[in-house]
């Protein structure tokens, strides 16, 4: 019962992946021309200067490029496009109406960690990186933006050239895929059997496994997708990740360089893992997911968090998470708030458009500190008193739920006010909808009578509304 179970052994790499160091100086390289301009905008924008936006979106405003231009001898296009790759890569961050160094940039030149890191979120941006051309409709688009993960994926384990006559040809069976799915529907019979809509469909990256397609007339089929219309966007996307330095294109072929083939390698190990784990978090919604992670070591379940949101879009994961935070479980909403430091700059808006909920607003205020570079420590000191109050009995109500009794009276140890009745004091007037469950609790699981009787009476007058 003691025994800890084996752990799974760290994956290796495919045989001829350069070492980290290596494919970091490999970034640096790829990257010198966004680093390069992000340092410029840190020294010559920086606090007790002029802005270097103007839209509140982070477009680098005309006066700022021309600056910039004549300081780094370089074109206005060739500042702009480095520009939106620093963004990109984390090297310049958003927030709110201003844009500012990234961390990464402060650790650009000692940390190689945090240049892959930085790498890799350009590599996932490739379709923002270089743009699709006006003609192409946005529903095709994203349709290829979709499958081409699979194309990296038979690209990764040919571990070599591939001729675009068989990317496209992967390419139009994954898009008449999705196509597929997207006709599958819940259906009931007349006994009103249905599908209930609780069970998610398994990622495509793991399984191919589908739920049986409605009968339906011809008429209703999606039509498969066609070579004509793939080629320019398959030729686009090839191009666009080329650009990020993902691959090579040309000559009628396709390779991926070895930071390609690395960040692919990483983003399907990360799904197998999951795939691989008792509670199968990558085939589940956020909240089954969240759950399974309850138990784990915090590296653990961030390992989860990652592989979870590396089977989704960004912003469709994040949209789940926030749902599951404003369900009834405390502890939910403080995992998934975790999930979300894990995803980091991408969640900023979602967090931000939640700083006005009072279930939330703590746990955001707290996110949106540690994201401008905060302390976690010293985060705490952006909440009120009786937002720090709320966020105690949240927490409180968490153990309290999931749990021991010693847990909950440690809690206790944590609580801001220097006094047990300047807390009872103020937990009552913060009005949380499940202080009277928590003070029951606590005077359960308290040792001492005299105090345990002191929240008892607590809970009554909350209860009645005293």
């Amino acid at each position: 019962m003691n025994q800890r179970p084996a752990r799974r052994p760290a994956p290796r790499p495919p045989e001829g992946t350069p070492a980290p160091a290596e494919l970091a100086r490999m970034a640096r390289s790829g990257l010198a021309g966004a680093a390069r301009v992000a340092h410029w905008a840190d020294t010559a924008l920086g606090p007790g200067s002029d802005g270097a936006t103007a839209d509140g979106k982070a477009t680098l405003s005309e006066a700022s490029a021309e600056r910039a231009s004549g300081d780094l001898g370089l074109t206005l296009a060739q500042i702009r496009a480095d520009w939106d790759t620093a963004r990109l890569a984390g090297l310049v961050e958003v927030h709110g109406d201003s844009a500012r160094p990234g961390w990464r940039l402060r650790a650009w030149d000692r940390d190689d960690s945090a240049v892959l890191r930085g790498w890799v979120a350009l590599f996932d941006a490739w379709s923002l990186a270089h743009p699709e051309p006006a003609e192409f409709e946005a529903a095709a688009v994203a349709e290829v933006v979709s499958a081409m993960p699979q194309v990296l994926s038979f690209l990764q384990l040919s571990a070599g050239p591939v001729p675009v006559e068989q990317l496209l040809d992967l390419l139009r069976q994954r898009v008449t895929e999705l196509r597929t799915e997207r006709c599958e529907v819940p259906y009931e019979t007349e006994t009103g059997i249905g599908t209930g809509g609780g069970s998610a469909v398994p990622v495509a990256a793991v399984s191919a496994a589908r739920t049986d397609l409605v009968d339906r007339a011809p008429a209703d089929d999606p039509a498969p997708a066609e070579d004509a219309e793939l080629a320019p966007l398959l030729d686009w996307s090839l191009h666009a990740l080329a650009s990020v330095g993902a691959l090579t294109y040309g000559v009628g072929q396709a390779t991926l360089t070895p930071l390609g083939s690395w960040a692919v390698w990483v983003k399907l190990e990360q799904i197998c893992v999951a795939a691989q784990s008792p509670a199968g978090n990558i085939e589940v919604a956020a909240e089954e997911m969240l759950r399974g992670c309850a138990q784990l070591r915090p590296n653990a379940a961030r390992a989860e968090y990652r592989a979870w949101l590396a089977a989704r879009p960004v912003g469709s994961a994040v949209a789940e998470l926030v749902a599951a935070a404003r369900g009834e479980d405390a502890l939910l909403r403080g995992l998934a708030f975790e999930a979300l430091r894990v995803v980091g700059a991408p969640a900023e808006p979602d967090v931000r458009a939640v700083v006005d909920e009072p279930t939330l607003r703590p746990y955001a205020l707290l996110w949106l500190a540690e994201h401008d570079g905060v302390d976690p420590e010293d985060a705490h000191e952006v909440l009120t008193r009786e937002e720090a109050t709320w966020l105690w009995v949240d927490t409180a109500a968490a153990v309290a739920d999931h749990g021991e009794a010693p847990l909950l009276v440690r809690h206790l140890e944590s609580a801001l006010q220097p006094t047990v009745p300047a807390l009872l004091d103020e937990v009552r007037a913060v009005g949380h909808p499940r202080t009277v469950q928590v003070l029951v609790a606590l005077a359960a699981a308290h040792p001492d009578p005299a105090l345990a009787k002191a929240v008892r009476r607590a809970a009554f007058q909350v209860h009645t509304g005293g």
